[in-house]
């Protein structure tokens, strides 16, 4: 586990450099909006440290952890119900933070998605927190109220780029957003087939491999092309512990902003783990003569 004071000093520093460009293009604040006692940078450490814990909901969390652990280290610690209120307004910071610890551009990209299923499909009709904005999806095991996250991770098993969308939504209509600017090799599943795909991304130097169906002729594909579309399960190990690990998925969220927050700071918090997933023999493939780069 990442040790707090290196969270936090990541955190603060770039709290510090958000707030100063907010300023500059910021209406200004009026006089009778209650401030916090708590900095952004301390609302945005607890919520990360959060889904690097063990516990399952961050009710317990703040109880039974912050508030009787890290009382030295939060001086001015909020009640549970005001944290909570002040818990939207570190959605914008952390998107941002989120893009800037993007991973290296390494040529060898994996392309997949995932549901997040935000009540049980009995309880459908009753869901006034998401009405209007979730949407009834299927997937291979069945049909789901929610959303999808999409992902593109590259080899090393860091985050490239993500896109939230409706449980409704085709894969591949948001490939060529989430993958725009990135060169070389895109692996996925049989799911991400379209020949208009493929021809849009070649364009841009971005080649998409994937799995085929059934019904479809055999292709001859090269050695290390086909090393790496064998190892495209590393997305779906990340996604299993972004889900199972961090807290990524569940169906307690009482409104859409702090769904919002919990999803970006999973992944905020898988971004700060030291060790990931990654494909680790391509220094025994290059003593074989197979080339590292695909450009």
């Amino acid at each position: 586990m990442v040790p707090l004071l290196e969270i936090y000093t990541y955190i603060d520093d770039f709290c510090k450099v958000f707030e100063q460009e907010l300023q500059k293009n910021a209406l200004p604040r009026s006089k009778l909006k209650r401030k916090s006692r708590m900095s952004l940078s301390e609302i945005m450490t607890i919520l990360i440290m959060f889904h690097l814990s063990k516990y399952r909901t961050f009710k317990d969390f703040y109880l039974n952890s912050i508030c009787c652990y890290y009382t030295n280290d939060f001086k001015d610690l909020l009640s549970y119900n005001r944290f909570v209120e002040l818990m939207p307004s570190a959605l914008a910071p952390m998107f941002v933070m989120l893009h800037g610890l993007e991973g290296q551009k390494t040529g060898k990209y994996f392309v997949d998605s995932t549901k997040l299923v935000v009540c049980h499909n009995l309880r459908i009709v009753r869901n006034k927190v998401f009405k209007g904005c979730a949407k009834r999806g299927k997937t291979s095991t069945g049909w789901f109220f929610g959303f999808k996250l999409h992902l593109i991770l590259n080899d090393q098993g860091e985050i490239m780029n993500f896109k939230f969308t409706t449980g409704n939504t085709d894969d591949r209509s948001v490939v060529e957003e989430i993958a725009k600017k990135l060169k070389g090799w895109l692996f996925g599943d049989r799911g991400y087939i379209s020949k208009k795909l493929n021809k849009s991304l070649q364009e841009q130097g971005l080649e998409l491999i994937t799995t085929l169906k059934h019904n479809m002729k055999k292709q001859i594909i090269a050695p290390l092309k086909k090393y790496y579309l064998s190892k495209r399960g590393i997305i779906e190990t990340v996604i299993d512990q972004l889900k199972n690990l961090l807290h990524l998925d569940h169906t307690r969220h009482r409104s859409v902003l702090n769904f919002q927050v919990n999803a970006i700071g999973a992944m905020i918090a898988y971004a700060f783990k030291p060790k990931k997933v990654s494909i680790k023999f391509h220094q025994q493939l290059e003593r074989f003569g197979m080339p590292i780069s695909s450009n």
